[in-house]
């Protein structure tokens, strides 16, 4: 893979402003889509040390099988994978209503293309040779938007948290209240509902988001 002049220097001295510790990557997963299997290569390798968790796919029917077995927090995503069509790729993405970022590689600087591919829901448009400190940056930043709190409205703060949407209607409302630093049993009464109780729903939230303690859990919710 070819890497934008001063790019492949850069790499792994990256400054303060596009570092994100390892120990927010760890548990997430960049998919990359690309039919130049040393292009998929290099990310995968550039991804890793960055922390994160990596597969990529040369194919379309490759990349789909794969998402099937487990959702990608971020796709970077080829405008051409062999004889298909990245942005028809991309649309299919958007369909499945999975919410994951997709970053689409363009071979060559081709506005039509790019255009194309944002009205479609590409979060951004990477043309090659790849600038891999703004790759980096870029992804980053849209996993930061993805993880945080809302303004304050009414003495609450909303919830916006990725996973979010895989709760119950009751476990949000436990999550709202937890975020607010409410105690099982001050969440319980504001319910009607016992502690033990509160203090499940709050189990099968920690283990939706991920979370694996109370502490981390408040983490997931507080970064952004």
């Amino acid at each position: 893979m070819a890497l934008s002049a001063g790019a492949a220097a850069k790499e792994g001295q990256l400054g303060e402003e596009v570092y994100y510790h390892s120990y927010f990557n760890r548990d997430r997963l960049v998919h990359i889509v690309d039919g130049d299997l040393s292009t998929c290569e290099a990310l995968s390798v550039l991804f890793r040390l960055e922390g994160f968790q990596t597969t990529f796919s040369t194919d379309a029917t490759g990349f789909f099988a794969g998402v099937e077995r487990r959702r990608p927090d971020v796709v970077v995503l080829n405008m051409r994978i062999g004889a298909d069509d990245g942005v028809g790729v991309l649309r299919r993405i958007k369909a499945m209503r999975i919410a994951t970022p997709v970053f689409m590689l363009s071979n060559d600087a081709n506005l039509e293309t790019a255009v194309s591919a944002m009205k479609s829901g590409a979060a951004d448009v990477i043309t090659k040779p790849i600038d891999t400190e703004h790759l980096l940056r870029v992804v980053v930043e849209a996993l930061r938007r993805d993880v945080h709190l809302g303004a304050v409205e009414g003495g609450r703060r909303p919830i916006e948290v990725r996973g979010f949407a895989q709760l119950t209607p009751r476990e949000r409302e436990v999550l709202q209240l937890i975020s607010n630093g409410q105690s099982n049993k001050e969440a319980g009464r504001e319910l009607g509902i016992s502690p033990r109780t509160i203090e499940v729903h709050r189990a099968r939230v920690m283990e939706k988001l991920g979370a694996k303690n109370t502490a981390d859990l408040m983490r997931i919710v507080l970064t952004s």
